[in-house]
């Protein structure tokens, strides 16, 4: 059980302390709630062009890195589609050197079209390199915007178009920040060999006086229910042919969120898992195949996606996986088969939780859904989940309806 207090700063900042005094380190993690779901869809890219924007020197701080370092520190930061969160861990004895880092830039960026500039050149190239240029880097692009018509997980966290993050303007940039990057719309979390006195204390000096902003309020489009299955074909420069198939599943809060996590371990989540076993080793069909979903705030997508043996025909390969399809949703798995999973996901958790950085992260996750104390209750979620929950579910999930398919042929001269 992980435990931890919780208090809230007269500006909104929420702040979660998680003590552990076997180690020397701290961590301080700070969570913006705000992912590239919260984009104008002709101004996408925007969050993560954030996430370099933020490491580029703050109000009073112009280098953000080397104080850091000084201080025996490390940092780094993520960008998804629900949120974007940053963390520095570093020795204990100096954590007030985090605070003072951490405060200035949500305080203020030092914004400057020399900064954004440089910015925009390190996420265009990041853009053409893993999305444009890599190999089968467009799979997702071409994915989401076939799965979602008019939710804005449409378009990945890099950006819907390589012209948004070009030709972003200083203004534009000011305005995002000054909306999202506020004590009201954040969560720090901070663990470690720390105590709740002294980051309270913190808090306060650090934190305290920057003003609260206003609380951004979601108002997304609802993703219609799908009514009928949808199909893209795609010609591409790259070494094997590659079938991708998502299906609409819950949000991460969804009462059927534990069984689908768990039945695409089953179906493909290791190498002993039924589409390995059946399409890679026994039918030679995939070269390798996973199955797994995003779990994301709204409603997410499981995923089955998988390079193709040279020489076989993409129907044959969807066939046999349809037919793997329709025998998992025709019986109930075995209880043997169910807590194989189970177990798997139970040391899972547990080897996450050793690290006090995971759980400062899943702590500030798990109060954005909510609650941080969501987090004590995941092990016993999944092991209430039974067979026939999984059997209901797959059912449900996996009905032609539902289905979207993207196939991407490799041709040399595309």
């Amino acid at each position: 059980m992980i435990t931890f207090d919780r208090f809230t700063l007269s500006n909104g900042l929420r702040v979660l302390v998680h003590t552990d005094i076997s180690t020397p380190m701290a961590v301080v993690n700070v969570l913006y709630d705000v992912g590239a779901r919260d984009e104008d869809p002709d101004q996408t890219g925007f969050a993560h062009l954030f996430e370099h924007l933020m490491f580029g020197g703050s109000l009073h701080i112009p280098e953000y890195d080397q104080p850091l370092q000084l201080a025996g520190g490390e940092n780094n930061a993520y960008t998804t589609n629900d949120f974007t969160n940053y963390y520095i861990q570093l020795p204990a004895d100096n954590l007030e050197t985090a605070f003072w880092l951490e405060s200035d830039r949500m305080l203020s960026l030092a914004f400057s079209q020399k900064s954004l500039a440089v910015q925009q050149k390190v996420v265009c190239e990041e853009f053409k390199e893993h999305y444009l240029n890599k190999p089968y880097g467009d799979v997702w692009s071409h994915m989401r915007s076939l799965a979602y018509q008019v939710h804005p997980y449409r378009w990945m966290t890099i950006g819907r178009e390589l012209a948004h993050i070009e030709q972003a303007r200083l203004q534009q940039v000011k305005d995002f920040f000054f909306k999202h990057y506020t004590p009201c719309n954040a969560i720090l979390v901070v663990a470690g060999n720390v105590h709740v006195a002294q980051v309270r204390a913190l808090a306060e000096k650090w934190f305290g006086p920057i003003p609260s902003g206003t609380r951004y309020q979601r108002q997304l489009p609802v993703e219609p229910v799908q009514t009928a299955p949808r199909y893209k074909m795609i010609q591409a420069p790259v070494p094997l042919d590659h079938l991708c198939k998502t299906w609409h599943m819950t949000n991460r809060l969804g009462a059927t969120y534990h069984a689908t996590d768990l039945l695409t371990d089953m179906l493909g989540g290791s190498a002993s898992s039924r589409l390995h076993q059946q399409l890679v080793k026994e039918q030679k069909l995939f070269v390798h195949i996973d199955c797994y979903h995003f779990g994301s705030s709204d409603p997410g997508l499981v995923a089955i996606e998988g390079k193709l043996v040279e020489g076989v025909s993409m129907e044959k390969a969807e066939q046999a996986l349809n037919e793997q399809l329709n025998i998992f949703k025709g019986q109930q798995p075995s209880e043997q088969e169910l807590e194989k999973v189970k177990n798997k996901t139970e040391s899972a958790i547990a080897f996450e939780d050793m690290s006090v950085m995971s759980r400062a992260s899943s702590l500030a996750y798990y109060e954005l859904l909510g609650d941080a104390a969501l987090m004590n209750q995941e092990l016993s979620k999944y092991a209430a989940v039974t067979t026939a929950q999984v059997a209901t579910v797959s059912n449900e999930l996996f009905r032609s309806e539902n289905e979207n398919t993207l196939y991407y042929y490799a041709n040399p001269s595309a």
